[in-house]
């Protein structure tokens, strides 16, 4: 198959990592941190049910933020830059849409090319000294559906794949998305049970086959 518009999640997907569950673990509260964000991908709880509670917690600053940021690249999917380089060579239209940290996101973004304006996730907001001060409570991507939301407004630009690991991915199906789940980070039974297409390999070239009439 062929898409017009690939989106992809961030956390598992194009970094090994949870941003957030890093975060926390650098503030102390890692298995704490990580149990609720589990129980989000799992769709075991509504994501805006632990969203602002692990916030709350740990207050990110914006000097953790930046090394969150760095750790996103550090800890690129093999075959991440491979597969975008290739979406950008068919002149595809390409976005990020993760419930993480926006400012987190970014960098990472713009070394695979992606615009700013293509990125969408959770912004978050410091006080004049670097400390934290809230995040973009109205954000479609902090609650349950938001991708659903997110991949509604993207997809009249054509047909859509939405790619990821957790449960909040397959929600673009809500929007007339195709899915492909990705396992190569977190194996999770749901996303197997959901997406259109599950992927358990490590990397993520593996899923050009999937999205480009001709791979590579």
């Amino acid at each position: 198959m062929s898409f017009d518009v690939i989106c992809f999640d961030c956390d598992s997907t194009l970094s090994k990592i949870e941003g957030i569950d890093k975060l926390g673990k650098r503030a102390g509260l890692g298995d704490r941190l990580a149990a609720l964000t589990d129980a989000a991908m799992n769709g075991i709880v509504p994501l805006e049910a632990v969203y602002e509670q692990r916030l709350s917690l740990i207050k990110p600053d914006q000097a953790s933020i930046d090394w969150l940021a760095d750790l996103y690249i550090a800890e690129q999917v093999d075959g991440v830059v491979e597969v975008f380089a290739a979406l950008s060579a068919q002149g595809k239209q390409v976005h990020i849409i993760s419930g993480g940290l926006r400012p987190a996101i970014l960098p990472l973004a713009h070394l695979l090319g992606i615009p700013e304006t293509h990125v969408h996730a959770v912004d978050i907001y410091f006080n004049e000294d670097g400390s934290y001060r809230d995040y973009e409570r109205d954000s479609p991507l902090a609650r349950t559906g938001g991708k659903a939301v997110i991949t509604g407004r993207l997809i009249q630009h054509g047909t859509l794949v939405m790619i990821g690991d957790g449960k909040t991915d397959m929600e673009a199906k809500q929007a007339g998305a195709y899915t492909i789940g990705f396992g190569g980070v977190v194996d999770r039974e749901i996303v197997r049970e959901q997406a259109d297409v599950y992927i358990s390999e490590t990397n993520l070239l593996a899923v050009l086959a999937h999205i480009l009439t001709t791979a590579g």
